[in-house]
């Protein structure tokens, strides 16, 4: 039963890969190819669940919300309590976020980053 789970994650990752919104496309820009000084993977299925963005070490899952999770937060809650049974640190950011204030988002981000597993070549930004 877990194997098809994870199957279907697999799959439903794919398609979701495939589907990026633009708060998902924008926040990808800035995350992928280890600009934060670690690598994510986006849309990174986990069990029977897909994470919109991953790093695997150290462990931070980073979601978006757009407004479909007004109405399934208990699915939610279900779901960030697997990712924190893996010992993943889950930060959750409503979608526009990343349009509106990408670098607020990203300082976030980095001091999740810092605090899970100091690493001093994290970038800083806006003190530039």
């Amino acid at each position: 039963m877990q194997q098809q789970a994870t199957s279907n994650a697999k799959g439903y990752a794919r398609q979701l890969r495939a589907a990026m919104t633009d708060s998902e496309r924008r926040l990808w820009s800035r995350l992928r190819g280890e600009q934060l000084g670690v690598k994510f993977r986006r849309q990174h299925p986990l069990g029977a669940y897909v994470a919109d963005f991953a790093c695997l070490f150290p462990k931070l899952i980073v979601e978006l919300d757009g407004t479909q999770h007004r109405d399934q937060q208990v699915y939610d809650r279900h779901r960030d309590a697997f990712f924190e049974s893996q010992q993943f640190a889950v930060l959750r950011f409503l979608s526009n976020e990343p349009l509106m204030n990408l670098d607020g988002v990203l300082q976030v981000i980095l001091a999740r980053l810092a605090a899970l597993a100091p690493i001093p070549t994290f970038p800083q930004w806006g003190k530039e």
